[in-house]
């Protein structure tokens, strides 16, 4: 059985390499094709497999420009001859569901429609200038996006959330899915939790980071943030006393962190939110927007706080009611087990099999015709 994985873009880890990693880890001899691979930007596991890139990796400068060249992404995309595969599966919050494979079945894990085509312009601190050519281009790649779910067999979806985006932007169903958290290695200790609170993520503008600490400064307590992106510099030039921005950090730094924070803190509509799990699995609460995915993980007074609106006046509310409650480390990490990664796998592999006809006997067998 030949296999694709369709990956939008490879240039970090993030969410959606994570859940790359656990569907290399049951299809191990799929071949990976991907707009663009920055080498060494990825895991280990990801680069162990062979990687197809576009044409686009070798336009000059690509890898730190290419959110600028998105009207070529459709071409590029469909660009990838797949005549010789049976099983296509793409994992997209993009253009990886537009590739073109008409001799094999295509099963989409969607992470979400493409946020900035259809409804989430507010949440990017877009310039004037891309501002207009946003809205210039929208409506061709509003109608190329419907087009290329066409293409798509069988729709997966990270959330409940953007299972109704998936339905009322393309008209199509999706079984939910949530995505793999290593609840393994984020888990609870001993270590005795310390007077801070936490934001950690991707620091990008729709994150909404200005909230959290503009919330924080009226607070007058002490915030760590921590990850990378492109709102790393301007967060550092607002930094106060009790306001450290600690950038991207490691894996093991950043469970220590989940495991002494008092809280985390999220102001972003997520999708799904795989940092909330994460945070949870070491008994940490969470203090998040009520809306998206952080609602269907969030159990309001059990496992963290919602607040209503992306304002830092909810924000401070919030905290201060957190800070009136107990937080028990194994009622906070009560549900996480539904999201692990072996939850994950059980759940893909048996949807493969009733949607298309194809089991696994196990993730490191070929696949069989059932």
């Amino acid at each position: 059985m030949h296999i694709a994985i369709i990956h939008d873009w490879l240039t970090g880890m993030r969410g959606g390499e994570k859940v790359l990693e656990a569907l290399l880890e049951i299809f191990p001899e799929a071949t990976i094709y991907t707009l663009l691979h920055e080498q060494g930007k990825v895991s280990g596991l990801i680069e162990s497999h062979k990687i197809v890139t576009s044409w686009l990796n070798r336009v000059p400068g690509v890898h730190r420009h290419y959110r600028n060249l998105l009207p070529l992404f459709p071409s590029a995309i469909a660009s990838f001859d797949l005549s010789n595969f049976e099983l296509v599966i793409s994992s997209s919050h993009a253009v990886a569901k537009g590739v073109r494979a008409p001799s094999a079945i295509h099963v989409c894990y969607c992470h979400t429609p493409m946020r900035y085509v259809w409804d989430a312009e507010e949440d990017y601190s877009f310039n004037p200038l891309r501002r207009l050519a946003m809205r210039a281009i929208r409506p061709r790649l509003q109608r190329w996006d419907c087009e290329a779910a066409i293409r798509v067999d069988h729709f997966i979806a990270n959330s409940r959330f953007v299972r109704e985006r998936i339905r009322s932007y393309y008209g199509r169903d999706a079984e939910v899915i949530p995505p793999p958290v290593e609840t393994t290695f984020f888990s609870p200790s001993a270590i005795e939790r310390e007077d801070f609170y936490l934001a950690a993520g991707a620091l990008v503008p729709y994150k909404r980071l200005d909230l959290i600490v503009e919330a924080f400064k009226r607070l007058d307590r002490r915030l760590v943030i921590a990850g990378g992106g492109s709102e790393l510099d301007r967060l550092r030039k607002t930094a106060t006393r009790k306001i450290d921005i600690l950038g991207w950090v490691t894996d093991d730094t950043l469970r220590h962190l989940y495991r002494t924070a008092k809280a985390l803190v999220i102001a972003a509509r997520e999708d799904f939110g795989i940092v909330t799990v994460e945070a949870q699995a070491c008994g940490c609460p969470v203090i998040a927007f009520g809306a998206g995915g952080s609602s269907e993980i969030v159990q309001d007074g059990i496992n963290g706080i919602l607040f209503a609106e992306q304002h830092a006046d909810d924000i401070v509310r919030a905290v201060r009611r957190f800070e009136l409650m107990a937080w028990p480390a194994a009622q906070v990490r009560s549900q996480v087990e539904a999201f692990s990664r072996e939850a994950f796998q059980t759940k893909i592999r048996k949807f493969i099999a009733n949607r298309t006809g194809i089991t696994m006997e196990s993730r490191n067998t070929a696949l069989q015709p059932a």
